[in-house]
């Protein structure tokens, strides 16, 4: 009886074995079929791609600087019309500066 019994176990432990070795290959289809429909998913988004934001960000960023650069450039001009506007600065040829800074050139004042 004792060698029905160990063949017994044995058969059993054979069986175990294939069993897992089947749980294992169906979780790996599992996890393929469930990346490939995630990454399907994820295709049909219309995301954009990190390499694609950096760059937009890079470029963002610079226009800001050009922007506050320009704000300054014209925060300058408008208070140098307003001075010409109100004083009739004087160029030192002797020539009003409102024309030139309409961009007509010097005017005889």
């Amino acid at each position: 009886m004792t060698q029905t019994t160990n063949r017994l176990f044995d058969e059993f432990a054979k069986l175990m074995t294939d069993a897992a070795g089947v749980a294992q290959g169906v979780r790996r289809e599992a996890e393929t079929v469930v990346r490939s429909q995630a990454e399907r998913f994820i295709g049909d988004l219309d995301l954009v791609k990190r390499e694609d934001f950096d760059v937009v960000k890079d470029m963002v960023s610079k226009l800001r600087v050009e922007n506050d650069e320009l704000k300054a450039r014209l925060a300058e001009v408008e208070s140098k019309l307003i001075k010409l506007m109100s004083g009739g600065e004087k160029s030192p040829d002797g020539m009003t500066l409102i024309a030139d800074v309409a961009g007509e050139g010097p005017a005889v004042g």
